[in-house]
């Protein structure tokens, strides 16, 4: 009996022990030591600056910039990553307005006082310059407005992360400049009280209320107890997201601004540059607006887009449209501009001269200016021989008339 007892007590510790352990969260174990979430406002208080090569550097090391701050505090490091970012994104919005003298359109254009609301950045002479208009699209993430990648800026320069360099550039040709900013779909505020779901109903018993509520308060006294010593001290806020109308996807953005910004701008040719993502947001406005893309945008230039005609569903029209106007300049090890196989039948791809992808935007920089130029070029010598074949046809046709005479 003694050893029954003995067994059976065992078995009871075992259970034990595994019903504790199944109730420890390791990740909130992680976090015991977690330092509070709040970081500084701004780069002078987190003590990094922009040297004169755009380099992200500390004002006292002028070292670059540690992500692992703190060791074996990956969370914590990423939130301060984070933050840093969400000063970057401000601090990219001032070059736009003060260096690149950009204006910001608040969207969508008719609204109420108190829906959420995105923005693009427009050049002076966006919407008025009758010769070219270059329109940036950026691919997906974080990434917000006059941005490719945020790693690049925080951790390479700003010349290869931001746009800039593509708008300074464009302006100094003569492009008319809109910078779009697909990313911004949603208002994101925190959850009210009122709104967050109630506790789910538990399942009827048998048992007397006043035993069950007992029984209840003495085992949430023990799970108290027991996550009072492995609980996370600090709490995320619960947030919910407010979609910006008729802006809520990259998708949806591109087309508003399409349908009244672009469509709507004097420029005679409109040429577009998309990474990733972008990619497949203008695919998606060839589906919705063929034909005014077709009258209206000479060139198409794509880094590592995201785009798929059969996932996309493109008619036969855009995929010829695609093979004569648009070039992609994808991640690869060969030298930037060779020609590599066609993986569908779109648009001719290249090699970006880079394996990295969020690299691929600045590495095919002059490529993509030189494309630009050749396809203007190009169309403006068939305009030419168009002209020129429609005298000549009149000429001729009214020869023959005054012979007949």
């Amino acid at each position: 009996m003694a050893q029954i007892a003995a067994g059976q007590e065992d078995r009871e510790k075992t259970t034990a022990l595994k019903d504790l352990l199944s109730r420890i969260d390791l990740d909130e174990l992680m976090k015991k030591d977690e330092p509070p979430f709040t970081f500084p406002k701004t780069l002078e208080e987190f003590e990094y600056a922009f040297n004169e090569y755009g380099q992200l550097r500390h004002l006292k090391t002028e070292e670059p910039f540690v992500f692992n701050a703190r060791e074996d505090l990956h969370r914590w490091n990423q939130k301060r990553y984070e933050a840093l970012g969400e000063i970057i994104t401000q601090y990219v919005y001032e070059l736009l307005e003060k260096k690149c003298n950009m204006t910001k359109q608040i969207l969508p254009e008719e609204r109420t006082d108190d829906e959420p609301t995105s923005f693009i950045y427009l050049s002076p002479d966006a919407l008025s310059n009758p010769s070219k208009l270059l329109v940036l699209i950026q691919g997906s993430g974080v990434v917000r407005a006059g941005q490719w990648a945020r790693r690049l800026i925080i951790n390479q320069d700003l010349d290869s992360g931001t746009q800039i360099p593509f708008i300074t550039r464009a302006m100094e040709e003569g492009y008319g400049v809109m910078v779009l900013n697909p990313n911004e779909n949603y208002l994101e505020v925190e959850k009210s009280a009122m709104s967050s779901p109630l506790s789910s109903p538990t399942e009827p018993s048998d048992e007397p209320a006043e035993k069950r509520d007992r029984k209840d308060d003495k085992e949430g006294k023990k799970k108290r107890e027991f996550y009072e010593k492995y609980r996370n001290p600090q709490k995320e806020t619960e947030t919910e997201r407010i979609p910006i109308r008729e802006n809520s996807s990259s998708e949806e953005h591109v087309l508003y601004v399409w349908d009244h910004f672009v469509s709507q701008a004097k420029a005679k040719n409109v040429f577009i540059m998309a990474h990733s993502y972008g990619g497949l947001s203008f695919v998606e406005l060839m589906n919705q607006r063929e034909t005014e893309v077709k009258e209206k945008v000479c060139a198409v230039a794509l880094t590592d887009s995201a785009h798929n005609i059969w996932l996309q569903e493109t008619s036969k029209g855009t995929q010829d449209w695609m093979q004569q106007h648009c070039c992609n300049w994808v991640s690869s090890p060969e030298p930037v501009d060779t020609l590599l196989d066609p993986m569908l039948r779109d648009c001719p791809r290249v090699s970006a001269g880079t394996e990295r992808h969020e690299l691929t935007s600045w590495m095919s920089f002059e490529s993509i200016f030189r494309f630009f130029n050749k396809s203007l070029e190009t169309k403006e010598d068939e305009e030419a021989e168009e002209t020129s074949n429609t005298v000549t046809t009149r000429s001729s046709s009214l020869k023959y008339k005054h012979q007949d005479l």
